[in-house]
């Protein structure tokens, strides 16, 4: 069995840190999101893994993952030119995937738990597909699966005005190469892509048997910046531990569940877990509160920071309270001590400044 990563699009949900990064390496408690997928695929030990790349992003997405020698796998990297939708990604690897069976994982998506048990059912099954599906609240938001009472797939409907059910498509499905016989028949949509949900269902009119996985423990969707805290609460509050690498002066004090690594000084701050600081970072006279991630080489003196993710290289000082704010690379955010109070900024396209 192969493995298809899917680490393009244009990410426009949560831009303007998509400008300069790829979605799927935006950091959730210290750890880029493609990490916790690529970890996904090692634990099922699957080591022939196809990564789909865009133009714009790629060279990042190849930088991180190397020669895949941290999680054993072997990356062929596979450039989709345009986001024309998830099927078109799978027609874009048809070369690399051939005729093996395939687990597809979309980059940006968090699952709590592995792909051990599915794959071990689907290769038991004899289905064309198999696609992990969960309750929603809100499965207006998503393509929506209806099931019989042996758990078999016979529709799908995408963002549904009447959903028939609220089983949600999770982003992580397993085919066979008949996925493309099935591709071969369907048209791009609305919105000129051509849609997985509209190529499973093709599969379901083709007679294929298509099972169901659904998912009993969390899943989340990164692709917007609410949805990326709800991520970074999520997996620290699951996997945050107590481990301090780096220096703490005796005027400091930290509690909780509180990761702090190699090189990174705290001096005269209070720091309250579960919280993630990374290599080489400084915290002086400051609170860092619950739920916050600290990327590496960041700067944060006299701040109050809480329910936040911080990403490399940003400086934050003097800042009363920052909470539910995500900050991008090389950031600074910084008190104006001036007697004239006004408002300077210099901020990209699809920003947002709350004051």
């Amino acid at each position: 069995m192969k493995a298809l990563i899917l680490s393009g699009g244009m990410g426009t949900r949560l831009r303007p840190l998509t400008h300069t990064i790829a979605k799927q390496l935006v950091p959730v408690a210290g750890k880029p999101i493609l990490g916790y997928v690529l970890d996904h695929i090692s634990e099922a030990k699957i080591d022939d893994v196809g990564i789909i790349i865009s133009p714009e992003t790629g060279h990042h997405v190849k930088s991180y993952i190397g020669n895949g020698e941290k999680w054993g796998i072997k990356p062929t990297f596979i450039i989709q030119d345009k986001p024309l939708g998830l099927a078109h990604a799978v027609l874009t690897a048809e070369n690399f995937l051939a005729n093996d069976r395939f687990v597809m994982y979309l980059g940006d998506n968090l699952l709590s738990y592995g792909l051990n048990r599915a794959i071990e059912r689907f290769n038991h099954c004899g289905a064309e597909a198999l696609i992990f599906l969960k309750e929603v609240d809100d499965p207006k938001r998503f393509g929506v699966a209806e099931l019989d009472e042996y758990g078999n797939v016979f529709h799908l409907v995408e963002k549904p005005a009447s959903p028939p059910t609220n089983l949600a498509l999770v982003g992580v499905y397993i085919f066979t190469n008949r996925i493309f016989e099935a591709i071969s028949h369907i048209k791009p949509s609305a919105r000129n892509e051509l849609e997985i949900t509209d190529a499973i269902e093709e599969l379901i009119h083709m007679g294929c048997n298509v099972k169901s996985e659904i998912l009993k423990g969390w899943w989340l969707d990164t692709g917007k910046k609410d949805d990326l805290l709800q991520a970074n609460t999520i997996v620290l509050d699951e996997y945050a531990r107590l481990d301090i690498k780096g220096f703490v002066d005796s005027e400091s004090s930290i509690s909780g569940r509180v990761t702090i690594e190699k090189d990174v000084k705290i001096i005269n701050s209070n720091i309250r877990g579960p919280v993630n600081i990374g290599e080489k970072s400084i915290i002086k006279d400051s609170f860092i509160g619950p739920f916050t991630s600290i990327g590496s080489n960041v700067s944060v003196n006299s701040s109050v920071i809480e329910h936040s993710v911080i990403l490399n290289e940003a400086c934050i000082e003097g800042i009363e309270r920052l909470e539910d704010s995500v900050l991008g690379r090389n950031t600074e955010v910084k008190r104006n001590d001036r007697h004239h109070k006004a408002l300077r900024l210099l901020i990209s396209d699809d920003s947002v400044v709350e004051v």
